[in-house]
Formats: structure tokens, sequence, C-alpha cells
């Protein structure tokens, strides 16, 4: 898909699309904690006739692990619908070393194990001489690791990135990501890693392949990985309010990083989405909701004062006004108030 704009579905998504590739953190738990609505929204996809595969960027855990922790959550899960980066960061490996080839592994038990797996040789210690550094998230990753990667890296081994995500959103708050930690690595060396997690569509190409499927929806909270990954892979995106990213940021986004819907939680899969329309005096209309861009400035309108049609029609008009070489001053973009009644609303109004 080439355009970046918002789309509309007349059914619901489960309906209109036979794969959900679905983001963990921020979407289907925080932390370790539920986050409201998700084990509903997925059950109520999944009888709607639609795949999910679990597609993280988390690359500390095997597959099984994921699993257990979605089925505990009310979300039964087998370990053949996770794809997580570190299997991800191996395939990406096997595209240029030979089977057997040495890599020194930084990361957790996931990433070790995803790169044996693909038939490499896993090495600690730089003065091992690996072809390759595969480093990934560990919350136990330390000093010593990373000295060892950027020896090795220095020393000319090929440095790959389960991801480059700066932050992980924790019960307590965000703490520093994967790309946070290789961000020492880069420093200590000057040398740019590959990544093969989001924002990459490596990952959603590799489910999409597995699975056969027909039509693929990306599902994440993070406008930066999530759907800058679906934008880049061709694939429609739905921005998930329950994360990272904001419906503030939806607005100000530039075009890469776009979503294609917008709901308030995992709810969204199960309800049609309208598609805000231009309207009379420049105004964009969306459900009860309006608003335009008049001389850079984001007027909001209509019945709906705030939920996410107030979000979709300020997207609208928003990215209508900046496509077109319009300035928008970011300062009368408001902090757009999207609740989970929002979707459960919408959901009771089938």
């Amino acid at each position: 898909m080439t355009h970046a704009r918002l789309l509309g579905s007349d059914v619901p998504l489960a309906e209109r699309y036979d794969l959900a590739l679905v983001d963990l953190d921020g979407v289907a738990y925080r932390g370790h904690e539920p986050i409201d609505g998700a084990a509903a929204g997925l059950a109520g996809a999944r009888a709607a006739g639609m795949r999910l595969v679990f597609v993280t960027n988390n690359a500390s855990r095997e597959p099984e692990s994921v699993a257990d922790q979605l089925t505990s959550l009310d979300i039964p899960t087998q370990p053949g619908d996770v794809l997580t980066a570190a299997q991800a960061c191996a395939a990406l490996l096997a595209s240029r070393l030979r089977p057997g080839a040495k890599v020194l592994v930084v990361g957790g038990a996931g990433l070790v194990t995803a790169v044996r797996e693909a038939g490499f040789e896993v090495v600690t210690s730089a003065d091992e001489h690996p072809e390759a550094v595969a480093q990934g998230f560990a919350p136990e990753l330390g000093w010593a690791q990373l000295a060892e990667a950027a020896y090795a890296v220095a020393g000319g081994a090929w440095f790959v990135a389960s991801n480059l995500d700066k932050s992980l959103p924790t019960a307590r708050g965000f703490a520093p990501g994967n790309g946070a930690l290789v961000g020492a690595v880069q420093a200590a060396t000057g040398v740019v890693p590959d990544s093969a997690g989001k924002p990459a569509s490596t990952m959603y190409e590799i489910a999409v392949e597995q699975h056969g499927a027909r039509a693929a929806l990306v599902v994440g909270d993070r406008l930066d990985t999530d759907l800058a990954g679906a934008r880049t892979g061709g694939f429609a995106g739905l921005h998930v309010l329950t994360g990272v990213s904001t419906a503030r940021d939806d607005v100000l986004a530039p075009a890469g990083l776009r979503p294609h819907y917008i709901a308030a939680d995992l709810g969204g899969l199960l309800v049609p989405h309208p598609e805000p329309l231009p309207a009379a005096e420049g105004w964009w209309a969306c459900g009860g909701a309006a608003a335009r861009v008049t001389a850079g400035r984001l007027e909001l309108g209509g019945d709906s004062p705030e939920g996410v049609d107030l979000a979709r029609a300020a997207c609208a008009a928003a990215w209508a006004a900046v496509d077109a070489g319009e300035e928008l001053d970011a300062s009368t973009v408001p902090d757009l108030r999207v609740t989970p009644e929002d979707a459960a609303g919408a959901v009771a109004g089938r």
C-alpha cells in the first residue's frame, strides 16, 4: 500500500483480514500484567476466523515462554503462534553466513536457541574470532557481554541486532530497550548494526509466508516500529492506543509511520472502521467528529469532543494539510483523549 492515509472498513477488521500480526508489549499485555480488553478482543477475532501470530521484538525469551504467558492471561497460544526477533535475527544471519559459522551471541536464551537452531556455533568471547555478533535484549545483560561484542565488532565481525527499540514498556514504566544497549556497542565501535526486528518488515514477511495469508493486518502500539514496519512491508496497520504511541503522535506522524486504522484497544478488531471524509469549508468528518487545519492550526469540531472518531478526523485533516505542503503548528494539536470505553461502546453498538 503506497498511500499514507487512514482507511475505512465497513466490516470488522477480523472479517476483512485473515491474519493478524500482533505485537505483545503494550498490545496484548503490559510487562507481566494484562491489558483490559486484550483477551476478549483476540478471542472475538479468532471466533471470526482470523488467525493470530504474535510478532515481538523481544529476543530474550523462547516462543514456549511467550505462549505460556499469553495462555495464563486468557489468550490461548501455542509456541508456533509466536515469532520473535530472535528467530528473525537467525534468519538474517543465515542469509550471509555459512552453516556452522561462529556467532557471538549477546542476549538471552531465546536468541541463543534461535541462532543454534539455524545451524551456527554460538560463542561467548571475541577471542574465538566469530564471523558475526548477534545482539538482543536480556535483563541480565551487563558490561562484560557488551565489551565482548565491541571487541568482536571492532575486529571485523558482522554486527546484527535483533531490534533497535530504544525503550521497553514494563508494569513500572519504560525501561531501556535493546536499541539503548546496542547504542553502547555502536558508540564504542562506530559501527551501525543491521537489524532484523521491526521496523524492518522481515518478521511480518516470514509470518505471512509460513501461514499462507491472503491479507495480513499488523497490530501494534508503536509508530516507529510496528506501524513503520507495516508501511515498509506494504501491510495494513492497526494502531491500538494501549502502549507507547498516542493519538497525538498519530496526528503528527510523518507518512512512513502512519497507521491505516486506529483503535482504543484490541476491541478494534471486532468493529467496522469509518473512513474520515472531506466536508465543507475544509473540514474532515468521521462519525460525529470533525477537524480541519486553518493557517497551520488544527481546529476540532463536531458533536464528539473526544474519542477514536475525533482522532481519526484530526489525522485526516492534519495529514492532508501536511501532504499538501502546509505547515502544521504542533502546539495546536492537543492530547486527544481516547479511552477503552470508546472501543467497548463501539463493540456494543455493532
